[in-house]
């Protein structure tokens, strides 16, 4: 019985939120407190959910003050030489130009929001792509597919959702994926020199004056697809996007913002750095180190209280969205895992696969997140599916952390999903039919996902 009502309430989670009948944050608490009355505990869901909450309160902080960090990084003009060096780099060369935009979509995922990257990264490129009649398609799927693979950073949403349904530390899982996944960024950008290739040959090569003649023509496309773009809906087009006068990515690639700090850049670069190394070196647990360097971020570009505040409340809406996620797992995981629901599911999936299988579950993992994670959401797959594979897994002497890492293998696919709400900001800015992204960017996305689980298997780390 146990078994049947745990994949029920996972179908129940799955189809809630796919049909957005529910939000993921209502759908983790109402979904898992009901069926834990239906199953007799309803007494101790109070207990699941502290039990739970004590588990992910490191997680929850570490992407509450990483948003926080790289929110204000951006804010005070970080990454702006980087965007001016490979618009300057780019030239008038097709070549260039989607190498130029694989990179820039690299770097600026660093703050781990998918909406924000697509943003500044098609505010940056679409007047050269334009110009020069280059496929806007080139420019958004490799967009995406960069943006895929930096999508695993523990602060970007997969690998702390993997930690959290699995209960192991972000740092375990990211770190020793770091080879396999600099293979995955590679594959892209060896990619994205195949299409430049593609398109060079085809269009050929114009001088920078010729493409900065036009350039003034718009900067910002789609200059109202702002934070609210989250509530489009999964019509196949950015057609659906609202009309917010937010120009988040103007902001961020205005020169003359007053959030900027250029007396300050090398600073904040070398706090970047140190942060990053530190994070790697495993010198400190990733949630101090982020909540250091929020802190120290804040205090040395604003040091005044009434700026401090505007920063905070800028980034809140983010930071209120992930954190609200991560504390209403604890009821899902805490009541999957409370009421032996997990366990059951287990032993059963265990008993159908065959015993060749068995020791290869984190192979296993890796392959189905691919699919998966394409069909469903982040949440759907990390809090209804993950726990069950990592104790199947467990069953056969496979770690959870091994399988959480496999479990990240799928994001370059992942981001080009109709269920994720950032890939409508991409074609809707790039004013690209969303039928025509999927067609042009699944077959690659899948291979660069296949590429990581290779390389994870072949470097013994999954």
């Amino acid at each position: 019985m146990l078994t049947i009502l745990g994949f029920a309430m996972i179908a129940t989670f799955l189809v809630l939120i796919m049909l957005k009948k529910m939000s993921p944050i209502a759908a983790l608490v109402l979904i898992p407190a009901l069926f834990c009355v239906f199953v007799g505990k309803g007494a101790k869901l109070g207990d699941y959910v502290i039990d739970g909450i004590t588990g992910l309160a490191p997680t929850a902080a570490m992407l509450m003050f990483a948003i926080v960090y790289f929110g204000v990084m951006i804010d005070v003009g970080l990454f702006d030489p980087v965007v001016r060096g490979i618009l300057k780099f780019c030239k008038a060369d097709p070549l260039r130009i989607v190498i130029g935009t694989a990179v820039l979509a690299a770097i600026v995922s660093l703050d781990g929001d998918g909406s924000t990257t697509f943003m500044i990264t098609v505010s940056a490129m679409y007047p050269l792509y334009k110009r020069l009649k280059m496929s806007l398609v080139v420019m958004t799927g490799v967009a995406a597919m960069a943006n895929g693979v930096m999508n695993t950073l523990p602060w970007g949403g997969p690998t702390a959702r993997a930690a959290t349904a699995l209960k192991v530390d972000a740092g375990d899982i990211f770190v020793p994926m770091i080879p396999a996944l600099a293979m995955g960024l590679l594959f892209v950008f060896a990619l994205a020199y195949v299409l430049g290739r593609r398109e060079r040959k085809r269009l050929g090569v114009l001088t920078l004056d010729e493409v900065l003649e036009e350039e003034t023509e718009t900067v910002l496309v789609g200059a109202g697809a702002g934070k609210d773009t989250k509530k489009a809906g999964g019509s196949g087009s950015g057609a659906d996007l609202p009309d917010e006068p937010e120009d988040k990515s103007l902001q961020v690639l205005d020169p003359n913002r007053a959030t900027l700090r250029p007396g300050l850049y090398w600073f904040n670069a070398l706090l970047t750095v140190a942060l990053l190394t530190a994070m790697i070196m495993e010198w400190l647990p990733i949630p101090v180190l982020f909540l250091l360097g929020a802190a120290l971020a804040l205090t040395v570009n604003f040091p005044h209280m009434p700026d401090q505040k505007a920063r905070i409340a800028a980034h809140a809406e983010n930071v209120l969205n992930v954190s609200g996620m991560v504390f209403a797992a604890a009821v899902f995981t805490g009541v999957l895992q409370g009421t032996g629901m997990v366990d059951h599911m287990a032993k059963w999936l265990v008993d159908n696969i065959p015993d060749g299988m068995g020791p290869h579950m984190a192979f296993v993992t890796g392959v189905l997140s691919i699919p998966l994670t394409y069909f469903m959401s982040n949440d759907g797959f990390y809090f209804g599916v993950l726990p069950v594979l990592a104790e199947a897994g467990q069953a056969h002497g496979v770690s959870a952390v091994e399988i959480a890492r496999a479990s990240i293998v799928g994001q370059p696919l992942h981001m080009s999903s109709p269920l994720v709400p950032a890939v409508y900001v991409l074609v809707g800015m790039a004013k690209v039919e969303f039928g025509d992204h999927t067609r042009f960017v699944v077959k690659w996305a899948a291979l660069t996902s296949l590429v990581v689980l290779g390389a994870g298997i072949l470097f013994g780390i999954i």
